[in-house]
């Protein structure tokens, strides 16, 4: 299992990045860019906006809560802080 961050393209209201975990990351982002994943990657899909894998940690639910508890997906994103997309921490 691992948790990913998705960057979007461009900011939908309030949100810039999705973070979510999986066993197969690959078939779940690929679910995600389809607009069958997540209701907000779903809508974000619908408004036309892209999204890209930024970052992905080794883990699962529990490592998921902990960096959603940050709050804080515009600094754990290697995209925003233009350093190119990340594996590992």
């Amino acid at each position: 299992m691992a948790v990913y961050l998705l960057h979007f393209s461009q900011p939908y209201k309030h949100a810039g990045h999705y973070l979510g975990s999986a066993d197969d990351v690959a078939a779940r982002v690929q679910a995600h860019q389809a607009g069958t994943g997540a209701r907000l990657t779903q809508v974000v899909v619908q408004a036309g906006i892209t999204l890209e894998v930024a970052r992905v940690w080794p883990g699962g639910r529990q490592t998921e809560r902990a960096l959603k508890r940050q709050h804080n997906g515009r600094r754990l994103c290697p995209l925003c802080s233009g350093k190119g997309a990340s594996n590992g921490a």
